[in-house]
């Protein structure tokens, strides 16, 4: 054999796996499917290290579960739309699709070189026409339900990408676009939304059936944000009208001295008082000028202004007075809240600022500072001296019998904001007419495509607005001259049912084959980073439960098991981007040292969910291990032919290999590479160590079987060196068709075990014995041990104390 050469095998093992189409997907059989995706990638450019990172390993997920046995459909695709595309058209004065073509391009070409078993007959690019056909039809199923709606209200906007952002878009503290990181401002707009509170409750109780790291359950559940409490009416002085508020705490509404409602709260006009007009208009002015974010700042100071009016505390019938805050927010809750400035620090500051009484309603345990927790009440009338709970229960139904409260779940979750005022997403497909409304494009007008000619400037309006040929359109209902709507979609509805169109890409009639998901669907294991935990996960399963309820999916989640890779940072430690310089070509590692060592090393640096620093030296590690199985099996094959008959050695090889068998696959289903690969570097210095006792021949079929065993095990996570040194031992067979390697229990345990030998509770000695030895066995070749004997002397001891296969202790 020639020296190990990557370069040579690794494109040549790719062609012949290509044109013989040895990963097209098969139809699964008799529940035998086993559905692996990774997150879709954005075709940015080229991809560094970091992305390999989510490729690689779940490639080598894909290929453990294929030669179990299962019938695997694991496929890639584009997530083409979105922002970028359309700033580097604005920088470059190209269109979009000239530059999302040409990176994914690029991308194929870098994916086909890790080796992957993607099946191309089934790519996926959403800027297709093929694709968003279908996620317009989506949007119309959805419109019609009830699902999609449009309405005047405060969003997020983007000064540098002039465009709205969902609040799931808005990160850091700063309040930051996820996209360019520019500091977001609030802008009204009348915008579309998809009304996924309509399934809060089912997001959140179906989190428990999955198999998904705890904390993606727990960032969901917090953005969900389930409240149970009670919805209780504070009648208005003079005014037939009532102010709702939501509270988790009606145990101390007895306590609650004033309200604030937020600056936007319909009340307000019609309840301010004369004497109070100008003040209040001006501190709402004010208000207009400030974000959401910045007006729910801990560290802001609390400011308000007196309306004038008052309100009727239901619980004791006292009037208090009602102010306006901009600390509270029509966008949670009622846009009202009961003020508690004895149990409340935010209302104490206020009520201590503006001078508001104070009352004490929870009696504290706590010597000094105010109280925020339960116990018994106080100063609350017939409900003194009951606990918090109960009282809630109690004040909550005498009230709702007087119809003035009620129980009430209130949740954090708000209508994902879906319209972008830009032009690479889908068309909205909807139609402005002044006699009908809006009204929706027929299906059989579908797509609504987007045109190529354009102008890409950020002027805060889409793009299309100026193409006349694309605006103008009659009427679907009265065929009078009409606008097309001209805002375009969030790309992540484009990635809220991608994972339905896989199993049957060139289905014509629907967004997804009925037949092929009911045979693939829910995804088994889906990977990919945990930053898409309440982004794309969250529309994913809300997308899917509307769809099964309006086009028959036949099932409520989309990912059964969800896996989160880490972060792999730069050399530098920081984490690996552009931007910041530190970014490693996967390109120029392949061509140094082959796919199949930097596959390895992704795997072997440490933990797949915490990833860390990429060691540009770290990688020649797993080429030097990579050179050893290599040189084995060259020696294996040249190896004279020596009669083999020391069957206590080949016994040790096979216990050794069959104990490797069980650890990998038992790593490979924990997705813990690392240890896997250190498991099977340890066996191959084994073999090396071994090979001169139990000399390695050509003819013994316990090294042959060895070897083989070996190779099925690196298989999956070094597939090109696996398939040449298959054939290089005389199979004719892929060795990716050849099954996985099985195990036999009586071989994985140890023949010898460690007798730990104490004397008075003392470790004096450790002896190697036969597993399962008799206690009399173990005692004779304890005292015949030196030490123990130094210790024990002529003496008789008083006790043996013996565990079978781990301690003997003598008590003297």
């Amino acid at each position: 054999m020639q020296r190990y050469n990557p370069k040579q095998i690794e494109p040549k093992w790719q062609k012949t796996w290509e044109d013989s189409k040895i990963y097209q997907t098969p139809t699964p059989k008799n529940d035998n499917k086993y559905y692996c995706l990774v997150m879709f990638p954005y075709p940015s450019g080229n991809l560094h290290v970091g992305h390999w990172y989510n490729f690689g390993p779940a490639d080598t997920v894909a290929r453990y579960h294929r030669m179990l046995g299962r019938d695997v459909l694991h496929p890639i695709g584009f997530d083409a739309f979105g922002l970028p595309a359309e700033n580097a058209a604005i920088q470059r004065g190209i269109n979009p699709a000239s530059w999302t073509d040409q990176n994914t391009q690029k991308m194929i070409e870098q994916l086909k070189s890790i080796g992957t078993i993607y099946d191309w007959e089934k790519l996926i690019n959403t800027s297709k026409k093929d694709y968003y056909h279908w996620t317009q039809w989506i949007f119309l199923k959805l419109y019609e339900n009830g699902l999609a709606y449009r309405k005047m209200g405060v969003v997020n906007w983007c000064p540098k990408d002039q465009t709205v952002l969902a609040n799931e878009q808005v990160v850091g503290d700063e309040n930051r676009c996820e996209r360019c990181d520019t500091q977001v401002v609030q802008k009204e707009l009348e915008q579309w939304y998809l009304k996924i509170t309509d399934y809060a409750e089912e997001l959140l109780e179906s989190l428990e059936e999955l198999d998904w790291p705890q904390r993606v359950k727990t960032m969901q559940k917090n953005w969900i944000g389930k409240s149970e409490g009670s919805l209780i009416k504070f009648e208005v002085v003079d005014f037939e009208e009532s102010i709702e508020v939501f509270t988790t705490r009606a145990d101390t509404i007895f306590g609650a001295t004033f309200m604030v409602l937020a600056p936007e709260h319909h009340l307000i006009d019609k309840i301010t008082t004369k004497d109070q007009k100008a003040e209040v208009q001006s501190y709402i002015d004010a208000t207009a000028k400030r974000s959401e974010f910045d007006r729910q700042a801990d560290n802001k100071e609390k400011t308000g202004v007196f309306s004038g009016a008052y309100a009727i505390n239901p619980a004791n019938n006292e009037k208090i007075p009602i102010w306006v805050g901009d600390f509270v927010l029509t966008s949670y809750g009622t846009g009202a809240i009961m003020a508690v400035p004895a149990h409340d620090q935010r209302d104490n500051d206020f009520a201590k600022k503006y001078e508001i009484p104070i009352v004490e309603v929870v009696e504290s345990s706590e010597e000094e500072g105010l109280y925020s927790g339960e116990g018994l009440l106080i100063n609350s009338g017939d409900y003194s001296g009951r606990v918090s709970n109960q009282a809630r229960e109690d004040i909550t139904a005498d009230l709702k019998k007087r119809k003035k409260a009620d129980f009430e779940v209130n949740y954090k979750l708000r209508d994902w904001l879906f319209g972008r005022q830009r032009y690479w997403g889908a068309p909205i497909p909807m139609i402005h007419c002044k006699e009908c409304g809006i009204v929706p494009v027929t299906e059989d007008q579908l797509p609504v495509e987007l045109p190529d000619s354009v102008k890409f400037e950020p002027t805060g309006k889409s793009p299309l607005i100026d193409n006349p040929d694309f605006v103008n359109v009659d009427c679907p209902k009265c065929d009078k001259p009409a606008q097309r709507e001209t805002d375009t979609m969030d790309t992540f509805v484009d990635s809220s049912w991608y994972f339905l169109r896989y199993p049957n890409v060139n289905y014509e009639k629907g967004p997804f084959d009925p037949s092929a998901v009911q045979q693939w669907m829910p995804v088994d294991h889906y990977i990919g980073g945990v930053e898409h935990a309440i982004l794309h996960l969250l529309y994913a399963r809300f997308i899917t439960k509307a769809l099964d309820d309006h086009a028959s999916l036949g099932f409520r989640e989309p990912f059964s098991k969800l896996s989160n890779q880490g972060i792999i940072l730069g050399p530098d430690g920081l984490k690996m981007s552009k931007s910041k310089g530190n970014v490693v070509d996967p390109d120029e590692q392949v061509a140094s040292y082959g796919a199949d060592s930097l596959r390895l090393y992704l795997m072997f640096m440490g933990p797949y969910d915490q990833g860390g620093p990429y060691d540009l030296g770290g990688i020649a590690g797993t080429r030097r291990f990579l050179e050893r199985v290599w040189d084995l099996v060259d020696q294996f094959n040249s190896a004279a032919v020596i009669p083999s008959d020391d069957s206590e050695k080949a016994l040790l090889l096979k216990q050794k290999t069959h104990q490797t068998v069980k650890k990998v696959t038992q790593d490979l289903e924990k997705m813990s590479f690392n240890t896997a690969i250190a498991s099977l570097m340890a066996l191959i210095n084994f073999y090396n160590e071994i090979k001169n006792e139990y000399h390695l021949s050509s003819s013994d079929p316990v090294w042959k079987e060895a070897l083989k065993t070996t190779l099925r095990l690196l298989a999956p996570m070094a597939p090109h060196i696996s398939e040449e040194l298959w054939m290089e031992l005389h199979h004719d067979r892929s060795i990716h068709n050849s099954g996985w390697p099985t195990w036999d229990e009586k071989l994985v345990v140890e023949a010898f075990v460690t007798i730990v030998v104490q004397v008075n509770g003392k470790v004096r000695a450790n002896l190697q014995v036969s597993r399962g030895s008799a206690e009399s066995e173990v005692v004779k070749l304890a005292m015949a041990d030196e030490n123990v004997m130094n210790f024990v002397g002529n003496k008789q001891p008083k006790k043996v104390i013996f565990v079978k296969d781990r301690l003997v202790n003598f008590v003297v």
